[in-house]
Order: structure tokens, then C-alpha cells, then sequence
């Protein structure tokens, strides 16, 4: 249940009067409509984390058996993600920590920054990957194309349950959207390394490798993207993906008694919670509780914002320090 409360608040002049919605669960979705997340994937990292740090370790033994760069590519994107697994789950508890006198909000930021940190460390690591691919075509060896075969079809297994079991999540929280596009784009590529092992097999294409190192390369980057731009993002406290702000201000302005509105802000407190705060020209008067709830509500159901703060102004006399477009 959403609750409401209405109190003294801002103190810009003479306007005090404030209405607050405060929506404290974890899994909200940005784009209205979308179901929410699961409150904890705490399982579902414990397994992921067991399951590829154990794979990593059988890549990368016969990738060095095999003389084959594209699992030993394979292998440190799979240890890349192992760390972002972690970072991800430790940004999952911080985020449920209770608010402080010093973090006001809690650290529900923390996932911000986790999805953050696995979009450029993934980038990070691909192009590690794509330096050594590229010097492979210069000094080309022989790869052991069958027992790449088996292990990269181990990696399809892997990495596929692990994808699955954050998949339910991520259309709702761009932290565990990050998990499930690591692990689904490793399934791919580890069907691309079974393809390549079984064409060298009866080729002897050795070249073949070091092209399917960049082809990962060009998978991870692609999948990565959209995770950069969208932590990017919600790390400058820009609107988050999926609000519409000129639809959120005119949603306010038709409210019942509104007629102007400024200092109009929406931003992410976390990869799941959303913010607005706006002050509202009411010369008629200002709004009993009921209004401030109703508001509130109506922007929690339209667009997916659950924290939403409301500072009434009855005055367009009194100036506001906040009216001009260009002050923050």
C-alpha cells in the first residue's frame, strides 16, 4: 500500500505547504505497465556466480590445452561476469538498507552504479579480447577444434540457466537486466564457438578462431550498449527510460485547481524507484490531503513513479526563487 503524507516542507518564501508519496519496495518498473521485479535474486545469484565460476575455470584449463583463443576469450568475458554478478548482487542488499541521517535515501543508488561499473568493465574486457584475437591472425596456430566444441557446448548450458533464472527480472530493473544480458549473450557466443570448432575440425581453418574472438566482440558490444546509455543516464539523475516528461507536465497542469507549474524534476533514485518533485500555482486556494493523495497516486498509476513530492503555491506574485526554466 502507497502511503501519503502531507507537512511543511520546502522553504522557498512564503510556500510550505507539500504533499509527499514515498513507495519503499524493491521492483518498480520504469515504463508504466511492466509487472514488478522480484523483490531479491538472491538465489539466482548464488547459483549464477557457482555455476560460471566453475565453468571458467574448465575454460580456461582447456582453452590452454587446446590452443584456443576464442575459449580463452570466452573464458576471461565469463570471469568478467562472474565479478559483475557480484557486484551486482552486493548493490542488490546495499539497496535494501534502511535510509540514514547521512543517505537520506538509503544507498538505492548503489544499483545504479553496479550497472554501471558491468557496462564499462565488460568494454574494458572486450578489448582486451580483440587485441589478442588481432595479433592471433598475425601468428596463427593450430586450435583443438573438437575439444573446443565440448567445452563451448557446456557454456551453452551454463550460461542459458543462468540468463533464465534473471530473466523474469529484466525488463524491470536495469541491474538484473545487466545479469541477464551477460549470460544471454554467452550462450550465444558459446554456440558461435561450438559452429567455429566444428568447421575447423574438418577444415583445419585455424583463422577461423581468432574470428570468432571478434565476433564476441562485436556481441558483448552490442548488448552492452544499451546498458552504458541507460546506467549512463540514470546515474546524471536524467529522466529515466521509458517517461515521457512533457506528458508528466501535462498530466500536472490539467490537475483541478492547477494553473502553472515549474521546478518539474524526474530521476531515478535506483534502478527501480522513481522520483518527481514539482511546485504547483493553485491561486485558488490551497488543496486538502485528499487532492495531494489523489495527485499522487494518479502519477504512481499513469507512469510508473512512486516518490512523488508536490509543493503548492497560491501566489503568482510571490516570486519563487525555483520558477525560472534555467534554475536548479
Amino acid at each position: 500500500m502507497t502511503t501519503h503524507d502531507a507537512h511543511a516542507g520546502h522553504d522557498h518564501g512564503s510556500h510550505d505547504h507539500e504533499a509527499h508519496s514515498a513507495e519503499g519496495h524493491a521492483g518498480h518498473s520504469h515504463e508504466p505497465g511492466h509487472s514488478h521485479a522480484p523483490a531479491s535474486f538472491g538465489k539466482a545469484f548464488a547459483i549464477g556466480i557457482a555455476l560460471n565460476v566453475g565453468f571458467v575455470a574448465v575454460e580456461a584449463t582447456y582453452g590452454v590445452l587446446g590452443n584456443s583463443m576464442a575459449l580463452l576469450a570466452d573464458a576471461g568475458h565469463n570471469l568478467s561476469d562472474v565479478l559483475g554478478l557480484v557486484v551486482a548482487w552486493v548493490a542488490v542488499v546495499l539497496a535494501k538498507r534502511a535510509p540514514s541521517a547521512r543517505y537520506t535515501y538509503g544507498m538505492k543508488g548503489s544499483s545504479i552504479l553496479a550497472a554501471l561499473f558491468n557496462a564499462v568493465f565488460l568494454l574494458v574486457a572486450v578489448g582486451a579480447i580483440a587485441w589478442e584475437a588481432i595479433q592471433r591472425f598475425g601468428e596463427p596456430a593450430p586450435v583443438a577444434g573438437k575439444t573446443v566444441m565440448i567445452v563451448a557446448a557446456v557454456g551453452i548450458l551454463v550460461n542459458g540457466i543462468t540468463a533464465w533464472l534473471f530473466a523474469s527480472g529484466a525488463k524491470a530493473d536495469i541491474n538484473i537486466k545487466g545479469a541477464f544480458l551477460h549470460m544471454a549473450a554467452d550462450a550465444s557466443v558459446s554456440a558461435g564457438v561450438v559452429i567455429a570448432g566444428l568447421v575447423i575440425l574438418y577444415t583445419g581453418w585455424t583463422w577461423l578462431d581468432p574470428v570468432v574472438s571478434l565476433a564476441i566482440v562485436a556481441v558483448i558490444v552490442w548488448s552492452t550498449w544499451g546498458l552504458l546509455r541507460d546506467s549512463l543516464t540514470l546515474s546524471l539523475a536524467a529522466v529515466p527510460p521509458g517517461i515521457d516528461p512533457p506528458a508528466v507536465r501535462s498530466h500536472l497542469e490539467g490537475l483541478p485547481g492547477v494553473t502553472a507549474l515549474h521546478d518539474l524534476h524526474v530521476w531515478a533514485m535506483s534502478t527501480t524507484e522513481i522520483c518527481l518533485t514539482a511546485h504547483l500555482l493553485m491561486p485558488g486556494g490551497r488543496p486538502d490531503d485528499a487532492f495531494l493523495m489523489d495527485a499522487a497516486t494518479g502519477i504512481k498509476e499513469r507512469f510508473g513513479i512512486g516518490h512523488t513530492t508536490l509543493q503548492v503555491e497560491t501566489s503568482a506574485d510571490t516570486a519563487c526563487a525555483l520558477a525560472p526554466a534555467n534554475v536548479v
